[in-house]
Protein backbone atom coordinates (compact mmCIF):
# COMPACT_ATOMS: atom_id res chain seq x y z
CA UNK A 1 0.00 0.00 0.00
CA UNK A 2 1.18 3.41 -0.86
CA UNK A 3 -0.30 6.46 0.79
CA UNK A 4 -0.96 10.22 -1.29
CA UNK A 5 -1.03 12.76 1.57
CA UNK A 6 -1.37 16.98 0.65
CA UNK A 7 -2.78 19.74 2.32
CA UNK A 8 -3.12 23.46 1.36
CA UNK A 9 -5.10 26.69 2.49
CA UNK A 10 -7.85 28.33 0.43
CA UNK A 11 -8.03 32.11 0.98
CA UNK A 12 -11.93 32.04 0.71
CA UNK A 13 -13.98 31.43 3.77
CA UNK A 14 -15.49 27.76 4.40
CA UNK A 15 -19.12 28.93 3.69
CA UNK A 16 -17.15 30.00 -0.32
CA UNK A 17 -15.41 26.86 -0.16
CA UNK A 18 -18.35 24.50 0.76
CA UNK A 19 -21.13 25.61 -1.25
CA UNK A 20 -17.81 26.26 -4.91
CA UNK A 21 -17.13 22.41 -3.80
CA UNK A 22 -20.77 21.45 -6.12
CA UNK A 23 -19.52 23.32 -9.04
CA UNK A 24 -16.16 21.38 -8.73
CA UNK A 25 -16.33 19.88 -11.86
CA UNK A 26 -18.25 22.46 -14.31
CA UNK A 27 -17.02 23.81 -16.81
CA UNK A 28 -15.67 27.22 -15.58
CA UNK A 29 -12.86 24.15 -13.99
CA UNK A 30 -10.94 23.84 -17.44
CA UNK A 31 -8.66 21.61 -15.40
CA UNK A 32 -11.42 18.93 -14.93
CA UNK A 33 -12.40 18.10 -18.54
CA UNK A 34 -11.12 14.32 -17.84
CA UNK A 35 -14.52 14.65 -16.38
CA UNK A 36 -17.23 13.30 -18.48
CA UNK A 37 -20.19 13.40 -15.89
CA UNK A 38 -21.41 13.98 -12.03
CA UNK A 39 -24.78 11.73 -11.52
CA UNK A 40 -26.20 12.27 -7.63
CA UNK A 41 -27.44 8.90 -6.91
CA UNK A 42 -28.89 10.05 -3.66
CA UNK A 43 -28.96 13.22 -1.07
CA UNK A 44 -30.83 13.77 2.05
CA UNK A 45 -30.19 15.57 5.59
CA UNK A 46 -29.92 13.77 8.30
CA UNK A 47 -32.78 14.90 11.07
CA UNK A 48 -30.70 14.63 14.19
CA UNK A 49 -27.46 16.26 12.85
CA UNK A 50 -28.61 18.37 10.41
CA UNK A 51 -25.38 17.00 8.09
CA UNK A 52 -25.86 16.59 4.31
CA UNK A 53 -24.90 13.40 2.85
CA UNK A 54 -24.75 13.16 -0.86
CA UNK A 55 -23.79 10.33 -2.81
CA UNK A 56 -22.73 10.46 -6.48
CA UNK A 57 -20.98 8.66 -9.27
CA UNK A 58 -18.24 10.46 -11.03
CA UNK A 59 -17.80 9.37 -14.55
CA UNK A 60 -14.51 10.65 -15.88
CA UNK A 61 -11.96 9.82 -19.24
CA UNK A 62 -9.00 6.92 -18.09
CA UNK A 63 -5.98 8.68 -17.20
CA UNK A 64 -3.96 5.70 -16.54
CA UNK A 65 -0.70 5.34 -18.24
CA UNK A 66 -0.92 2.84 -21.15
CA UNK A 67 0.76 0.17 -19.76
CA UNK A 68 -1.36 -0.01 -16.55
CA UNK A 69 -4.86 0.00 -19.08
CA UNK A 70 -2.89 -2.98 -21.19
CA UNK A 71 -2.11 -5.20 -18.30
CA UNK A 72 -5.66 -4.50 -16.42
CA UNK A 73 -7.54 -4.20 -19.88
CA UNK A 74 -10.33 -1.86 -19.64
CA UNK A 75 -12.22 0.75 -20.94
CA UNK A 76 -10.89 4.66 -21.60
CA UNK A 77 -14.12 5.92 -19.04
CA UNK A 78 -13.87 5.23 -15.34
CA UNK A 79 -16.06 5.47 -12.29
CA UNK A 80 -15.38 6.73 -9.08
CA UNK A 81 -18.15 6.37 -6.25
CA UNK A 82 -18.20 9.56 -3.47
CA UNK A 83 -20.07 9.90 -0.01
CA UNK A 84 -20.03 13.21 1.09
CA UNK A 85 -21.16 14.78 4.80
CA UNK A 86 -22.02 18.73 4.83
CA UNK A 87 -21.90 19.37 8.59
CA UNK A 88 -22.89 23.34 8.88
CA UNK A 89 -22.95 23.00 12.85
CA UNK A 90 -18.94 22.03 12.58
CA UNK A 91 -18.33 23.93 9.16
CA UNK A 92 -16.42 20.69 7.92
CA UNK A 93 -17.00 18.85 4.26
CA UNK A 94 -15.96 15.37 4.20
CA UNK A 95 -15.87 13.57 1.29
CA UNK A 96 -14.90 9.93 0.86
CA UNK A 97 -13.74 8.52 -2.91
CA UNK A 98 -13.30 4.60 -3.85
CA UNK A 99 -12.55 3.77 -7.70
CA UNK A 100 -15.20 0.98 -9.03
CA UNK A 101 -13.36 1.03 -11.97
CA UNK A 102 -10.26 -2.02 -11.70
CA UNK A 103 -11.49 -2.55 -8.01
CA UNK A 104 -10.47 -5.79 -8.45
CA UNK A 105 -6.89 -5.09 -9.26
CA UNK A 106 -6.62 -1.53 -7.68
CA UNK A 107 -7.77 0.48 -4.88
CA UNK A 108 -7.89 3.55 -4.43
CA UNK A 109 -9.59 5.07 -1.16
CA UNK A 110 -9.54 8.55 -1.43
CA UNK A 111 -10.37 11.15 1.86
CA UNK A 112 -11.04 15.15 1.34
CA UNK A 113 -11.78 17.50 4.28
CA UNK A 114 -12.64 21.28 4.03
CA UNK A 115 -12.77 23.24 7.35
CA UNK A 116 -12.15 26.39 8.64
CA UNK A 117 -8.39 27.21 8.49
CA UNK A 118 -6.95 27.64 12.35
CA UNK A 119 -5.34 30.56 12.06
CA UNK A 120 -7.70 32.46 9.88
CA UNK A 121 -10.87 30.64 10.66
CA UNK A 122 -13.10 33.58 8.96
CA UNK A 123 -11.12 34.07 5.82
CA UNK A 124 -9.34 30.64 4.51
CA UNK A 125 -10.21 26.96 4.49
CA UNK A 126 -7.91 24.40 5.36
CA UNK A 127 -7.83 21.51 3.01
CA UNK A 128 -6.48 17.99 3.84
CA UNK A 129 -6.44 15.27 1.08
CA UNK A 130 -5.37 11.25 1.41
CA UNK A 131 -5.43 8.51 -0.49
CA UNK A 132 -4.48 4.77 0.29
CA UNK A 133 -3.65 3.07 -2.58
CA UNK A 134 -3.10 -0.53 -3.08
CA UNK A 135 -2.79 -2.66 -6.42
CA UNK A 136 -4.41 -6.21 -5.11
CA UNK A 137 -2.73 -8.68 -8.01
CA UNK A 138 -0.98 -11.26 -5.79
CA UNK A 139 2.18 -12.48 -5.72
CA UNK A 140 4.13 -10.04 -7.96
CA UNK A 141 5.56 -7.42 -5.43
CA UNK A 142 7.59 -5.70 -8.36
CA UNK A 143 4.75 -5.48 -10.31
CA UNK A 144 2.33 -3.69 -7.70
CA UNK A 145 4.97 -1.80 -6.24
CA UNK A 146 5.50 -0.55 -9.73
CA UNK A 147 1.10 0.07 -10.37
CA UNK A 148 1.21 1.41 -6.77
CA UNK A 149 4.31 4.01 -7.64
CA UNK A 150 2.53 5.17 -11.07
CA UNK A 151 -0.93 5.70 -9.32
CA UNK A 152 0.96 7.58 -6.49
CA UNK A 153 2.32 9.58 -8.78
CA UNK A 154 -0.82 10.37 -11.30
CA UNK A 155 -2.55 11.04 -8.42
CA UNK A 156 -0.27 13.82 -7.07
CA UNK A 157 -0.32 15.49 -10.53
CA UNK A 158 -3.93 15.22 -11.20
CA UNK A 159 -3.96 16.90 -7.16
CA UNK A 160 -1.90 19.45 -8.17
CA UNK A 161 -4.28 19.96 -11.24
CA UNK A 162 -7.54 19.67 -9.10
CA UNK A 163 -6.38 22.51 -6.64
CA UNK A 164 -5.48 24.77 -9.66
CA UNK A 165 -8.76 24.13 -11.19
CA UNK A 166 -10.59 24.39 -7.55
CA UNK A 167 -9.16 27.94 -7.32
CA UNK A 168 -10.12 29.28 -10.46
CA UNK A 169 -13.99 28.21 -9.19
CA UNK A 170 -13.65 29.58 -6.00
CA UNK A 171 -12.27 32.65 -8.03
CA UNK A 172 -15.35 32.99 -10.39
CA UNK A 173 -18.03 31.72 -7.99
CA UNK A 174 -17.39 34.84 -6.04
CA UNK A 175 -17.75 36.83 -8.62
CA UNK A 176 -20.58 35.69 -9.90
CA UNK A 177 -22.27 34.85 -6.58
CA UNK A 178 -21.57 38.78 -5.57
CA UNK A 179 -23.49 39.83 -9.07
CA UNK A 180 -26.77 38.08 -8.39
CA UNK A 181 -26.32 39.45 -4.67
CA UNK A 182 -25.78 42.90 -5.84
CA UNK A 183 -28.56 42.21 -8.37
CA UNK A 184 -31.22 40.97 -5.98
CA UNK A 185 -30.03 44.00 -3.73
CA UNK A 186 -31.52 46.37 -6.23
CA UNK A 187 -34.30 44.57 -7.26
CA UNK A 188 -35.12 45.10 -3.50
CA UNK A 189 -34.02 48.80 -2.95
CA UNK A 190 -36.22 49.34 -6.52
CA UNK A 191 -39.44 47.47 -5.21
CA UNK A 192 -39.28 49.62 -2.11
Amino acid sequence: MKVFESSCAFDYPWHEVSTANWLKYCPWNDKSTHVVAVDTLSRHVEPDSGVLRTERLITCRQCAPKWVRTLLGGEMTSHVHEVSYVDPGSRKVTMHSTNLTWANAISVRETVVYQPDAASPESRTHFQQAAQITALCGGWQKLKNGIEEATVERFGQNAARGREGFETVLEISRRVFGEQKEERRQADKQAA
